[in-house]
């Protein structure tokens, strides 16, 4: 090949390496926006909410032993690359002080572990189980990758079999002292739903029927919530209007 060809050609492979390494960046600096639901001892709520996440680093802590002797972390700060279930939960914990302290370690192979969120930490059988669109991750969460609207669930779960997870629908628009009719289902682990008998639903006249359903009034906007048992509660769904957080 002539010398001015391949000058052009190296040229070129500069030039589309530059443009590759710049599309990359610009992707990463948007990030991936996903929710984020982090369910913790006795079913406390401790963070609903939606941001974006990328590339993340990840202070581990020595403090992180909840799996044995020897199974706290160094102390490193380690890098999640990509949008991650894991990264998304450490960022989040960066800016919400109900997350903190976040203990991570990384003394074991398979990828990090999380001992606590929050001053919620496993003990005995607990163990902090990964939900992704109401399916559970069968990786670590570092390894979980995560596409744009991704619904993330971390809950402490006191053992295995994993208990199930609650979703409500309910319409968004409610109207004060109108009656309206809400439906509970619930998810277990593969991500099969049904729907669930007896649940209670805030502002609900009656548990849930047969069918999941029940009927809500509410006289303002309220944050609506279904519990049953020991199931995973689910998401608040805000109805009658924007929602304060005491609501």
């Amino acid at each position: 090949m002539p010398r001015s060809n391949r000058c052009r050609a190296a040229g070129a492979c500069a030039l589309a390496l530059v443009l590759s390494l710049s599309l990359t960046a610009t992707a990463l600096a948007k990030g991936t926006q996903a929710s984020l639901r982090v369910v913790g001892k006795g079913g406390k709520i401790l963070t609903e909410q939606t941001l974006k996440t990328g590339t993340t680093s990840i202070k581990t802590s020595r403090k992180a032993d909840c799996f044995g002797a020897g199974s706290g972390g160094s102390g490193a700060s380690v890098s999640v690359r990509g949008a991650t279930a894991l990264g998304l939960l450490a960022q989040a914990a960066k800016k919400t002080a109900s997350l903190q302290p976040l203990l991570v370690t990384d003394a074991f192979d398979f990828g990090l572990g999380i001992c606590g969120v929050g001053g919620s930490t496993v003990h005995g059988k607990a163990s902090w189980y990964l939900k992704v669109d109401h399916k559970g991750s069968q990786v670590s969460g570092d390894a979980t990758k995560l596409r744009p609207g991704d619904e993330v669930l971390w809950d402490l779960a006191p053992s295995y079999p994993y208990p199930n997870e609650l979703s409500l629908e309910a319409p968004k628009a409610a109207s004060a002292g109108v009656p309206f009719v809400v439906h509970v289902v619930s998810y277990d682990e593969k991500g099969k739903r049904k729907p669930v008998a007896g649940a209670t639903v805030t502002g609900a006249s009656a548990p849930t029927a047969a069918d999941g359903s029940a009927t809500v009034t509410v006289m303002g906007p309220t944050l609506l919530r279904a519990t049953h048992g020991k199931e995973i509660p689910s998401a608040g769904v805000c109805v009658g209007g924007a929602c304060s957080s005491g609501s």
